[in-house]
């Protein structure tokens, strides 16, 4: 353990997930980056927020960020702050399918460990933010960064995370209703054997050709039998976009997250512009406003700032 602290400062990325087969189990950190300032003072839980989600998210311990930070001092024994002030600056759009509550919850569980002295390890940190999200994926990505494995065995988390080479990425964030509980209650409960290794077989292989730049093989492997096909149908223009997407160029093509936004995949920095506008245009002549973004994979995850 480090000494405790009144301040600290973390940034948490943005996340896709899935990345075309890899369900639940694949995680891209992004360089799109929410921050928290963390300061025990005053009396009860205050947080402000600035930039997405602004006069939405809740100001008070109900806010995920803060249930993230008492989370930590629950698990170590200790009683909550008796002051505890954040504030979120917050890039990442809301329930997008880019992991907003997943950066929250790890910016949050980080700073309540600067804060106590760092009592808990990243894999204890890893498996509360699971709990708290519900899944790893993109918290595995948001705490780890680069291109995350996360796979459960028996009551542990195993990770392995890879550096990935430059990854440029298109995105289209379209502004619709979007439940990521209502998008996993459309997915069946049981799958055919056949589609089942059909997503085994091309996990490792997008895996690879991310890790190698291999845009030309990723653009064959980016396939999925299990997800894809039923969430696409919940997103009004989603066929549209896509379609757009490849016809703009991309190598791949993908639901990010459970959706709305669609992520794609392109060699050169100045292409992913190119697709995220040709995405978005696409949304908004099925009448869908849709935000394009230009991004690129991130090599760090969550970090606190000295």
């Amino acid at each position: 353990m480090s000494e405790p602290r009144q301040r600290c400062v973390v940034r948490a990325p943005a996340t896709t997930a899935n990345l075309g087969p890899g369900f639940d189990c694949l995680g891209l950190a992004l360089d799109l980056w929410n921050e928290a300032r963390f300061a025990l003072e005053g009396e009860g839980v205050a947080v402000a927020v600035t930039g997405e989600g602004a006069g939405y998210l809740p100001a008070d311990e109900s806010n995920l960020v803060a249930r993230a930070a008492l989370r930590v001092y629950a698990e170590v024994g200790e009683a909550p702050p008796t002051g505890l002030r954040i504030e979120c600056t917050v890039r990442v759009p809301l329930s997008s399918g880019l992991g907003s509550s997943s950066s929250a919850i790890v910016a949050g569980l980080l700073g309540g460990n600067e804060l106590l002295g760092r009592p808990l390890g990243r894999d204890r940190l890893l498996e509360l933010a699971a709990g708290l999200e519900g899944h790893p994926d993109n918290v595995a990505a948001a705490l780890f960064g680069g291109l995350t494995i996360v796979v459960q065995k028996s009551e542990r988390l195993l990770t392995k995370t890879i550096l990935v080479p430059e990854v440029y990425l298109a995105l289209a964030v379209p502004e619709l209703p979007f439940s990521t509980d209502a998008a996993r209650a459309g997915l069946p409960t049981e799958v055919t054997m056949r589609d089942a290794v059909f997503n085994m077989g091309r996990i490792p292989l997008v895996v690879e050709a991310l890790r190698t730049g291999d845009f030309e093989l990723l653009g064959q492997v980016m396939d999925d039998r299990l997800h894809q096909a039923n969430r696409l149908r919940l997103i009004p223009g989603g066929r549209t976009a896509w379609e757009a997407a490849q016809r703009s160029g991309a190598a791949a093509v993908a639901i990010s997250g459970s959706g709305p936004s669609l992520i794609a995949f392109v060699s050169l920095a100045a292409e992913a512009g190119v697709v995220a506008r040709a995405m978005a245009e696409a949304f908004a002549a099925e009448g869908v406003p849709a935000r394009p973004l230009g991004l690129s994979a991130s090599s760090a995850g969550a970090t606190v700032l000295p």
